[in-house]
């Protein structure tokens, strides 16, 4: 499963700026957007790959948001898995607006039984 890809991409609005998501003062790409999206190429390089009963939750991420980007442009991310330990599956992410790398990230997930999981979220019995 190492060296798996996944890819996502968005164009930025003003619904994606530090302002509207109340995480700054700038017009510019929301870090948690640009989470977000890092998360997106994730799913989308384990899509598939699950058991039919599991899927994969967010547990970590750390991002270096290393640029600016305004609304209007694309963002493209892409991930890579780097390491696979029991559930747990760590990949290296970067995003980038044309040519100019915007952030690196590690993000780690982990593989869950979906019912399981939700029962806990419901405080049902396992």
């Amino acid at each position: 499963m190492p060296g798996l890809r996944g890819q996502a991409a968005h164009t930025i609005t003003d619904a994606d700026t530090a302002i509207a998501l109340r995480s700054g003062e700038v017009p510019t790409l929301a870090t948690p957007r640009l989470v977000a999206l890092l998360e997106e190429a994730t799913v989308s390089a384990l899509d598939g790959c699950l058991g039919k009963e599991e899927t994969s939750v967010g547990m970590r991420i750390h991002i270096d948001h290393l640029a600016p980007s305004a609304p209007g442009s694309l963002v493209d991310a892409e991930v890579v898995l780097e390491a696979v330990e029991g559930r747990r599956l760590t990949f290296a992410g970067t995003a980038w607006v044309d040519d100019d790398v915007v952030a690196r990230a590690t993000v780690v997930r982990v593989v869950v039984e979906t019912d399981r999981f939700l029962n806990r979220v419901t405080g049902g019995n396992d």
